[in-house]
Order: C-alpha cells, then sequence, then structure tokens
C-alpha cells in the first residue's frame, strides 16, 4: 500500500515539475496558436486550398511542429541572454527582443530557403512578399504576433501555478 501512495505522489510530482518548466507553456501555447495560424494562411499558399482534406490537415500539423521547435529555439536563445530559463514575466527587454529575433530569422532563413532553394511551397498571389528575400507576409506576421502572446499566456500560466503553490 506504502509502495503505491509513493508511486502515486511521484506521478504527480513528475507533472507538477513538468507543468512548473518554462517550456511547457511555451510549447503548448505555441502549438495551439501557430496551428490555427497555419489554417487561416492557407489561402496564401499555392495549392494548399486545393489539397485533399486530409493532406493539408498533415501539412498543417507539420508546420505547426516546426514552429513549435523554432518557438523553443527562441525560447531557449533569451534565456542563454538573461541566463535564466525563468525569464517569462520579468521587465527585462534583451530577452524579449532576443525570442523575437531569433523567430524572425528562423522564418525568412527557412522560408526562403523552401520557396527558393528547394521550392518545396510556393506562395499564391494572394502572398504579399517582403524584400530584400521575398519572404512571405503572413510568415513574418505570424512570428511578430504569435510569440507575443505565447509570452503572455505563459506568463500567466506560470504565475497561476507559483500562486496555486504558496497557497497553503
Amino acid at each position: 500500500m506504502m509502495q503505491q501512495q509513493n508511486a502515486s505522489q511521484s506521478a504527480v510530482n513528475s507533472r507538477r515539475s513538468l507543468s512548473n518548466a518554462p517550456e511547457f507553456p511555451v510549447a503548448m501555447f505555441s502549438f495551439l496558436l501557430h496551428f490555427v495560424w497555419e489554417f487561416l494562411q492557407v489561402p496564401t499558399y499555392a495549392g494548399m486550398a486545393e489539397m485533399a482534406h486530409w493532406q493539408g490537415i498533415k501539412l498543417c500539423t507539420s508546420a505547426t511542429i516546426g514552429d513549435v521547435g523554432f518557438t523553443l529555439t527562441a525560447f531557449w536563445s533569451a534565456s542563454l541572454i538573461a541566463r535564466t530559463r525563468g525569464w517569462i514575466g520579468s521587465e527585462a527587454m534583451p530577452p524579449i527582443i532576443v525570442f523575437l529575433g531569433t523567430g524572425i530569422v528562423l522564418t525568412v532563413g527557412f522560408e526562403f530557403y523552401y520557396t527558393q532553394v528547394t521550392q518545396r511551397w510556393t506562395y499564391s498571389d494572394l502572398m504579399p512578399l517582403v524584400p530584400p528575400f521575398g519572404t512571405g507576409l503572413s510568415p513574418l506576421l505570424q512570428w511578430m504576433a504569435i510569440p507575443l502572446l505565447v509570452l503572455w499566456l505563459s506568463d500567466r500560466h506560470l504565475r497561476g501555478i507559483r500562486h496555486v503553490q504558496a497557497t497553503p
């Protein structure tokens, strides 16, 4: 009986430590917000609107997983600058700038590579292009708006956890 209680408590503590990690809300909110954005920008990519339903879902899900990878890379880059993974919610601007800048640089680089070098995808006529690399406006806006929402939501989540843990 005592072993069951210990195993049960260990599982609870494991879940708590996972949800306490700043990467958890960053990844979860990033997935949810980028997933919606990927579907909203479908008309701006050639052939996406005409694609078979399941193929479109798989492609948007794959792109979203890549977006989460970008977000975590940006988070860890900002953490290096802040010298802590607990920088979300602080008043310091450098980590926020690094977070946004890393995501934008990754976006421009990957969009250029996949649209110009490998031509894995192309933009439709609905996509405005931003010089100098011809990056689509939609992915750039995605990496300006969503990361700020991810930070705000993650801060609220982490503050809520700290409040609950501080309550006796």
